[in-house]
């Protein structure tokens, strides 16, 4: 038997930067995805390895699991219910199995979600043999929440196969999880998401995990729901970007002028606090729906001005503003700044023709152009091949 997880990158609507000093910020899921396919091998394979193929990068890896079994003797003996961060004599030994790999050296920043992969992996599952495969709608690095889609997928297709979890393995489609259960699934990814990280927020693997948006301040998160059809231009700017630079330097600004920079993150805190109430506020018909679409711009505006007051903007975010702003459209950073992705609004009655206008012009100044839906669902996952015998087979 198969299974494949999906999860749904992410977003921040508002407060980014100042969420760090108090104030409130929104996440959304967004509908583009991470997809990892799990599989045993049969008897009849004879296959005693544990690979991953990283499809969209054409990179495979392989370890036989006689050399995990040795690196790893106590991996698998803990309870699945409960997950425990990775032991930094776990960690070194993992990072020894990954170079043993030889990742390209252009690549190499993929070596601390391979090392993810092996700590789920054989915490969950021990020292099986498996295939995992992952492909992503998500572009690597851009703030759209890329790795935390990936550990939540792989945390659910790791789940779905053992007795953790009560799910019906001979639906057809897509299924989703019940709370609690999405619950333990979001505490495997924000382990994996630690060894990527260090000191992840949680926000990210949070609403990949459970979709729709969560309103998040001073560490406490909640989920709220849209009542509204929402869809974003994101443009990815292709520069990258030092987060803990531009986290840093918002913060020597803030110390350099308090009590300027104490009202930004007050204004921000508004701000993120009256876009959640919109959004979850319904919307009867086109009119209705308009004039939250016309609000919200205004609000989105308003961030994107105080942003640029933080410092954290960058000429191909400006360039991104004039050129949507000729469309009448408003646009704003999203994440750390500094590059990275912009959001553009785009209203449920703008013409296609427009949207496809103003896509050429972006990706003519060598920008990627996605479309995507904000606020969707959460993470979930599919069976193909079920066979009750072989199932019990892999316990």
């Amino acid at each position: 038997m198969e299974v494949r997880a999906r999860a749904p990158g992410k977003i921040i609507l508002a407060g980014e930067h100042a969420v760090v000093h108090g104030s409130t910020a929104v996440a959304a899921a967004i509908d583009l995805y991470t997809y990892v396919s799990l599989r045993f091998p049969t008897p009849d394979d004879n296959d005693e390895t544990l690979k991953l193929h990283l499809k969209d990068l054409d990179l495979e890896f392989s370890w036989p699991i006689g050399r995990i079994r040795e690196a790893l003797p106590e991996q698998g003996v803990s309870c699945v219910s409960s997950p425990a961060s990775c032991s930094l004599e776990t960690f070194k030994t993992i990072a020894l199995l990954v170079e043993e790999q030889n990742i390209p050296e252009a690549k190499f920043s993929l070596a601390s979600g391979v090392s993810a992969f092996l700590f789920l992996y054989t915490s969950i599952h021990g020292c099986k043999p498996a295939k995992a495969v992952v492909t992503a709608e998500l572009p690597l690095g851009a703030g759209l929440g890329s790795s935390a889609s990936f550990c939540v997928a792989l945390s659910a297709a790791l789940l779905s196969l053992c007795d953790s979890l009560n799910l019906d393995f001979s639906h057809q489609g897509w299924q989703k999880f019940e709370d609690s259960e999405l619950e333990l699934v979001n505490k495997w990814a924000f382990e994996g998401e630690k060894i990527i990280h260090g000191k992840p927020s949680g926000i990210d693997n949070t609403v990949s995990t459970h979709g729709n948006m969560i309103k998040f301040k001073s560490g406490h998160l909640t989920c709220i729901k849209t009542n509204m059809p929402l869809k974003m231009l994101i443009t990815n700017t292709k520069v990258g970007r030092n987060t803990k630079a531009l986290v840093a330097g918002v913060s020597e600004r803030a110390l350099r002028h308090p009590d300027a920079m104490s009202s930004v993150f007050t204004a921000v805190d508004c701000i993120s606090t009256e876009l959640a109430s919109i959004i979850q506020t319904p919307a009867t018909d086109d009119l209705q729906i308009t004039e939250k679409e016309e609000k919200l711009a205004e609000l989105m505006e308003m961030n994107q001005g105080l942003l640029q007051c933080m410092g954290v903007s960058h000429a191909s975010i400006e360039t991104v503003l004039r050129t949507t702003l000729k469309y009448k459209l408003t646009t704003k950073l999203t994440g750390a700044g500094g590059g990275g992705c912009v959001l553009t609004l785009l209203p449920s009655l703008l013409s296609g023709t427009v949207v496809d206008k103003v896509i050429a012009e972006l990706e003519s100044c060598g920008f990627h152009c996605l479309i995507a839906g904000i606020g969707g669902g959460g993470m979930e996952v599919s069976f193909s091949g079920f066979n009750q015998q072989a199932l019990e087979a892999t316990k």
